[in-house]
């Protein structure tokens, strides 16, 4: 996981491994040779092309059968990119209040009050430091007013 500029690379593939051609990106996750067409998948690619056909597949036989580290789909879960299924037994938890989650890092709840809690502080912030036409130099009448 290079996140030394900020983002996860997922172990994007560059060459084609067949022909060694440039590769093209077709989306989620799935890369196809300019040259030869064969399709290249990065990490993102192989979760998911792997739970596609295996539903209900905990992290840990994903993890062996795609050779995707398991902190990698606890990442991509995380980024709302997985979603745990609705019968699994195992589920993530909200990083404010506990409570089990499919993915992301917060609950509906916690992340609409920090969203909420966001807003009005910005608001704050801004109002703080905005003020009316005027409204520094109120009680000061006549020239005495503009003259600074």
């Amino acid at each position: 996981m290079a996140k030394d500029l900020g983002y996860i690379t997922y172990g994007r593939p560059t060459h084609c491994c067949v022909c060694g051609g440039s590769l093209v990106y077709k989306g989620v996750g799935e890369y196809q040779c300019s040259e030869c067409r064969s399709l290249e998948y990065d990490d993102y690619g192989k979760v998911r092309l792997y739970i596609e056909s295996h539903n209900g597949a905990t992290a840990a036989e994903i993890s062996e059968a795609t050779d995707v580290s398991q902190a990698k789909i606890r990442q991509m879960l995380k980024e709302e990119r997985l979603e745990v299924t609705p019968d699994s037994v195992a589920f993530l938890h909200c990083e404010i209040c506990g409570i089990d989650i499919r993915s992301g890092k917060y609950c509906a709840s916690c992340e609409s009050k920090m969203r909420k809690d966001s807003i009005a502080d910005s608001r704050a912030a801004h109002s703080s430091k905005v003020h009316g036409f005027g409204s520094a130099n109120r009680g000061e009448d006549g020239e005495r007013r503009f003259m600074r």
